[in-house]
């Protein structure tokens, strides 16, 4: 059996986690925290120093959780979370169930949405209506583009590195463009879309036809169903329109600008088609039908009269490590850690690859602008070097990862002098089963999924399953964006 090779023009790498300097594991501020704390325990032991016996132990406890690692983050950050959603929980802040409630609270969406409302907008360049989501209280306004993405598994080499061009064009424009904050593109594969196939297939049979091609048409339409899935990507921008030179003085002037901000950035090249900007319809179907699956394949009229509360959740109930809503339950999934070896660009294609559940995965993005990038590199530059430094003195060498990392930040700077982007981004993936009882099959498929990348490491969301849950969907939330 053969295998395809890669060819390395179509290798992608240069990942890289950001790491401060700090004492042993800490990070920079744990131990300037840590610094505090003993200087703290050392002046009230000079008034008492029995308290010795009982500062010391708790301060070294916190720090050894603070330098030890438990899935990927600081063990102390991990237990304080569990800890606060346990508290949250047990006051029932976990929970959410629609109720009819006074203006505004009734217009409102669960969690990360609260603050966000749907505008139906007017684009003058193509006459069709337009989605805006309007975050009120940063001002942002996040638009969402719906795409149709060409394979290129079969593509010549050639094309596929003009695709790669292409999309690194387009970073460079959102990293010199103040207004743009982020972006995220999204695919949601949802399996058994073969019923509508069916139907299309049944209205055209030609009774006339022979009796074998009649009989192989009714297998296919029979097993289709079991076998395709509807893909849905689409990618999503947020815009401060009042981020400019001359901010806009009303919210119809923000909606324009934030249209003429997403129009400049063009998508043509990349590997996928543009199908249309996507209407307020659009939008709530894509919300509506995440937090409940059945009403994925339902007819538009279904969602004109929505409004915007009503197209999340009437209940949900926000876990460790699941989240319960109307039309089942969801696992979401967020990076733990790249591979330091050149990967093909195909990488992701298991997690992209049909199962039994409906999945989202989404790459969030914040390209730094150009000033910035250079200076996060000069700094993990010197940090790097720093911590081989004092590895060397303590041991006698640095260790040779150590010596690896210092090595793949200076390259990450030449790139950069060279003209490449900096970008901060991150994965998520989403898996929703129907019921509880599947669950345990849905997380099995997506850890399939994950190790079938050979190399990507992910964790499950703990504490943050809604949060993540909604930072796939067209709701304005982007977790890389910061006010």
């Amino acid at each position: 059996m053969s295998t395809h090779e890669v060819p390395r023009t179509l290798m992608v790498e240069g990942f890289r986690t950001r790491r401060s300097y700090g004492f042993g594991g800490l990070s920079k501020s744990a131990t300037m925290i840590g610094a505090v704390i003993l200087v703290a325990d050392g002046l009230i032991a000079v008034q008492a120093p029995i308290t010795l016996l009982f500062t010391l132990p708790v301060t070294g406890l916190l720090l050894a959780l603070a330098a030890a690692r438990r899935h990927g983050m600081p063990a102390l950050a991990y237990y304080w979370a569990k800890v606060s959603w346990r508290r949250a929980a047990k006051v029932e802040a976990t929970s959410y169930r629609r109720v009819l409630l006074p203006h505004p609270y009734a217009l409102d969406l669960p969690g990360v949405g609260a603050s966000s409302t749907l505008i139906k907008a007017h684009d003058p360049t193509t006459g069709r209506a337009v989605g805006v989501v309007h975050d009120r209280t940063s001002g942002r306004m996040t638009l969402t583009t719906l795409l149709a993405p060409g394979g290129s598994l079969m593509a010549p080499t050639g094309s596929v590195q003009s695709s790669l061009r292409t999309w690194s064009s387009v970073l460079d424009a959102m990293s010199t463009d103040e207004q743009v904050k982020g972006a995220s593109v999204t695919i949601q594969i949802t399996p058994g879309a073969g019923e509508a196939l069916g139907d299309d297939v049944k209205v055209r049979k030609d009774p006339g036809a022979p009796k074998l091609a009649r009989q192989i048409i009714d297998e296919l339409v029979r097993t289709t169903p079991h076998a395709t899935a509807s893909v849905a990507p689409w990618m999503s921008v947020t815009v401060d329109p009042n981020a400019s030179v001359n901010p806009p003085t009303d919210l119809a002037e923000q909606v324009a600008e934030a249209l003429k901000v997403v129009d400049s950035l063009d998508l043509s090249g990349t590997g996928t088609d543009i199908m249309r900007r996507a209407t307020d319809v659009d939008v709530r179907r894509l919300v509506r039908s995440a937090y409940d699956p059945d009403t994925f394949n339902a007819r538009d009229r279904e969602f004109e009269d929505l409004s915007w509360s009503e197209c999340g959740p009437q209940a949900a109930d926000d876990g460790w490590e699941e989240y319960s809503h109307d039309g089942g339950v969801s696992l979401s999934w967020v990076l733990r850690e790249m591979p330091r070896r050149p990967i093909a660009y195909s990488v992701l294609l298991p997690l992209l690859a049909p199962g039994r559940f409906q999945r989202r995965i989404t790459l969030s993005y914040r390209v730094l602008d150009p000033y910035e990038g250079e200076a996060v590199l000069e700094r993990e530059i010197s940090n790097a070097h720093q911590r081989a430094q004092a590895t060397a003195e303590v041991k006698g060498r640095a260790k040779y990862s150590q010596r690896a990392d210092a090595q793949r930040a200076e390259a990450a700077a030449a790139q950069a002098a060279g003209g490449s982007q900096v970008v901060d981004w991150t994965l998520m993936v989403t898996v929703t089963a129907r019921s509880t009882a599947e669950l345990p099959a849905a997380r099995q498929e997506l850890e399939r999924a994950v190790k079938a990348t050979r190399g990507i490491r992910m964790r499950p969301a703990y504490g943050a399953q809604a949060a993540t849950f909604a930072a796939g969907l067209p709701l304005g939330y982007n977790p890389l964006v910061k006010d």
